[in-house]
């Protein structure tokens, strides 16, 4: 149990229960200063619809999150559990439906939904990660909302791969959708990688939302697996490509700003490659690498660019109590394995509670240049509560 200065209220269950959900769910809701519950919890809870629906269509009070295949709290990275953060500010909900459907038309649908969300300073963004048109929301969140907030988030779901509800909201959990919360609270976003090039850049001549078909006119498997044999000699198969392709994501090149990275997790029997997250046709990307000292750097700088963000943002006014949210891709702990602890340590400042998400792929603006979605991602929200 911790409660802070921060004036949010932190309860955590480590059994990862359906009783634990429903306690954690009861005392928020008795506590008359929280205004809203920001839900994290395990995939390893094994939470079905069927078992917390009824938990959380009783609430009164707003309620967002999701189902991630790790959480966060303080220095400790849980596998089975799960968080309640109580807030102060009421958060303005929109749940985004059909987040795979080719026909969904997401700016029609947030602008006439607007209103229902206002205009706040931070705005945390949940997907469902492996839905399939993720960079479509994206997109539409610029157009329609802009950056004159802040936004931080990630994809929910499981490291099987296997699609299925991962997101919570007041009528229940659902699948292959978003869920949006505004909040009027400051706050500063940093984003780093830490991840460098070995070979490209390589044009994408044919992708279909997250699958590459092929670059430079060629499978894109074999201008990976030669690209990875010429860098690193090792040799890519289809057998080792998961183990392997967790040290070597794609890098899409954005002028003027950091990469934005890309995780492929599956070959095809046609040579495709599978990412989590949209890679662009025409776009062109770099093959990475990194190692530890450069992941852990990266998240001690997205710390300080966030640090500095929130001094801008709150410029003038009197200096707000700080808590740091993290959302850290789950593809950077495998590839750290025992080193996370340092990352997890870097991202640490005396007396500011943490609290994270270790996601299928991060949502964040970079400064006030783009709104992404990222993977292999360090993304730091420096909240001002």
């Amino acid at each position: 149990m911790m409660t802070t200065k921060t004036e949010m209220i932190v309860r955590v269950d480590r059994d990862g229960s359906t009783a634990g959900l429903g306690a954690l769910l009861a005392e928020m809701e008795e506590n008359p200063q929280v205004a809203g519950i920001l839900l994290l919890a395990c995939d390893q809870n094994g939470f079905q619809p069927g078992s917390v629906d009824r938990l959380l269509a009783g609430l009164t009070k707003p309620v967002f999150g999701g189902i991630f295949p790790e959480i966060l709290h303080g220095n400790e990275k849980l596998s089975l559990g799960t968080i309640a953060v109580g807030l102060r500010h009421t958060p303005r909900l929109l749940t985004v439906p059909s987040l795979s459907d080719p026909s969904f038309d997401f700016d029609t649908y947030l602008d006439s939904h607007s209103s229902q969300l206002g205009q706040g300073q931070t705005m945390f963004v949940w997907v469902d990660g492996l839905a399939a048109r993720i960079g479509g929301l994206m997109e539409s969140l610029f157009h329609i909302f802009g950056l004159e907030q802040n936004y931080i988030g990630g994809g929910a779901g499981s490291l099987s791969f296997e699609q299925k509800p991962c997101l919570f909201t007041n009528q229940g959990l659902i699948g292959d959708a978003a869920v949006l919360a505004v909040l009027d609270i400051p706050s500063g976003i940093g984003v780093s990688h830490g991840w460098t090039p070995i070979s490209g850049p390589h044009k994408v001549t044919h992708s279909e939302g997250a699958v590459i078909h092929s670059l430079n006119w060629r499978p894109a498997f074999d201008v990976y697996r030669e690209a990875i044999a010429q860098a690193t000699g090792q040799t890519v198969t289809r057998e080792n490509f998961f183990a392997l392709s967790k040290s070597h994501p794609f890098g899409i090149i954005r002028l003027g700003d950091e990469m934005v990275v890309r995780d492929p997790i599956v070959v095809r029997e046609d040579g495709a490659l599978v990412c989590v997250g949209e890679v662009p046709q025409e776009s062109h990307v770099d093959i990475l690498t990194g190692d530890p000292i450069s992941l852990v750097e990266a998240a001690r700088r997205a710390v300080a660019l966030g640090q500095a963000a929130l001094k801008t943002a709150a410029l003038g006014t009197a200096e707000p109590s700080h808590f740091t949210f993290f959302v850290d891709c789950i593809s950077r702990v495998l590839f750290l394995e025992d080193g996370f602890s340092e990352e997890l340590a870097a991202v640490q400042s005396p007396g500011v509670p943490l609290v994270g998400v270790l996601s299928l792929g991060e949502v964040a603006n970079s400064g006030h240049s783009y709104l992404e979605f990222y993977n292999k991602t360090a993304v730091v929200g420096i909240l001002g509560v």
